[in-house]
């Protein structure tokens, strides 16, 4: 499980308390705040190999047996990777000639076809991952990376977001009993909302630019350094307490 590191405010002046005397007590809006990160451990990587030909089917065929021994280099270099083919394309490619008599249309001559196939790569071992892009850029273009968390790990967050928003909530009810001069007895949650702020993940990581343009397979690629960064969720609870 990667290391959570939660940020608590508890900080009086997060939100407004709002009192409303009854007969039965004081009716208290009180709301806590949470903001949780996580290490990510996982990456998505996507390769792709494009080559162009007057011949339709030599280009599907040099696309074809690069992106065998691209994937051929992958399972190699990381048993772990879970692979999936994300896009495979053809099309024709005219001149760009134009005629030579003013408004006169000329139609475009065919001179070639351009093939490619793109493939993702979902791993966490990030450890080897940058010498798994290095081996396989010999191949193939790398065409972008980002990191997130694994399922396994976002679940785990989001557990940690839930519990720390609460705690959070919990101490501002206390101290707010206790400013009041009651006792823990005397309070009674009426209402709680885990959905007051946005819980949606924020990732913090690196993302490579995008490359156009295969590696030759006799040119060796230094290793690249990968910084995966961390995945934020935040949380605010607010909730509903009479304190009589």
């Amino acid at each position: 499980m990667k290391k959570l590191t939660g940020l608590i405010l508890a900080s009086m002046i997060v939100m407004p308390v709002y009192g409303q005397q009854m007969n039965t007590g004081t009716l208290v809006t009180v709301s806590g705040y949470a903001d949780i990160k996580a290490d990510n451990d996982q990456a998505i990587a996507t390769f792709f190999i494009e080559e162009q030909d007057k011949d339709k089917a030599a280009a599907a065929s040099r696309v074809n047996q690069k992106m065998k021994a691209g994937t051929d280099l992958i399972k190699k270099e990381d048993v772990q990777a879970q692979l999936a083919t994300r896009g495979y394309y053809s099309y024709p490619i005219y001149s760009d000639e134009t005629s030579s008599i003013p408004n006169q249309l000329r139609k475009r001559q065919q001179t070639g076809w351009r093939v490619g196939q793109y493939l993702e790569m979902k791993t966490q071992n990030l450890k080897q991952l940058p010498a798994t892009a290095a081996a396989v850029q010999k191949t193939l273009a790398l065409n972008g990376i980002s990191f997130g968390l694994s399922d396994v790990a976002g679940k785990n967050l989001e557990a940690a977001r839930l519990d720390a928003g609460y705690k959070n909530f919990s101490e501002r009810v206390r101290v707010i009993t206790k400013a009041m001069g009651r006792r823990d007895e005397n309070i009674v949650i009426e209402a709680l909302d885990f959905d007051g702020g946005d819980s949606s993940p924020r990732p913090y990581g690196v993302e490579t630019a995008m490359m156009k343009s295969a590696m030759r397979g006799d040119v060796t690629v230094a290793e690249t350094s990968f910084e995966p960064g961390v995945t934020s969720l935040t949380i605010r609870v607010i909730g509903k307490v009479r304190v009589k």
